[in-house]
């Protein structure tokens, strides 16, 4: 059973409404409140852990396990991670993220505990990564999405993931444009909105637009694949 949050950020009083859907599922799994971070990058001062950790203090959370791809690992390293009660997947870039995951031979060990229903947390490039592909970054550094032929992720959702959509007035043509060439639904979020999934689940924090090609779609009109959306 699935069990992930996907934010555009955090930083946004909106959020609120994402963090108490995070709460509620810990609660209702009975499991505790212990975190694990995963850097997307280097972080050798930790200032993106400790300002997280705070974040997450607010609502009685402990973000107490940080974790650098580009470290070697133990096997009791590894069992430390997948031993939290929840992982978080940092903001920061995308594809370098999606490599360090590679390099570390993470992806497959990360999505075997996401579908054991494992939760899993995705801030911006951290959402990304949950979806087939990381395509959509493109926008962010001047490329299109549909030329991007390396981008497999961890494919755990029906539906391609676009945090900031407010901080251009690009990104939303860019997007239709580019729905006529994916065959996934694309779902695009100002900083305030997320989305959470559990089991088929899909919840719709805020206002997220669904986008399927080339126009802005009700959820009801995509097919998803078994997934419901509310």
């Amino acid at each position: 059973m699935l069990n992930l949050i996907l934010y555009s950020d955090q930083i946004f009083p909106g959020c609120s409404a994402i963090d108490r859907r995070l709460a509620d599922i810990l609660k209702v799994r009975g499991i505790g409140n212990r975190l694990a971070y995963v850097a997307s990058g280097p972080e050798p001062d930790h200032t993106f852990f400790v300002n997280a950790q705070a974040y997450y203090r607010r609502f009685g959370l402990d973000l107490a396990l940080f974790f650098d791809l580009d470290e070697p690992h133990s096997a009791e390293d590894i069992a430390a991670l997948f031993a939290c009660d929840a992982i978080h997947l940092s903001g920061g870039h995308t594809g370098s993220f999606l490599d360090r995951l590679r390099r570390s031979g993470m992806i497959g060990p990360l999505r075997d505990w996401a579908l054991s229903g494992g939760i899993l947390i995705g801030v911006s490039a951290g959402a990304i990564l949950m979806t087939p592909t990381i395509a959509t970054d493109a926008l962010f550094i001047g490329r299109r999405p549909e030329d991007v032929t390396d981008g497999d992720a961890l494919d755990l959702v029906p539906f391609e993931f676009f945090p900031h959509l407010g901080d251009d007035a690009t990104y939303l043509p860019e997007l239709l444009r580019y729905s006529t060439h994916t065959a996934h639904p694309i779902v695009a979020c100002n900083d305030s909105d997320g989305i959470v999934v559990t089991g088929r689940r899909i919840e719709c924090v805020g206002n997220p637009l669904w986008i399927c090609g080339g126009v802005v779609r009700a959820p009801g009109e995509i097919e998803l694949g078994g997934f419901s959306v509310v």
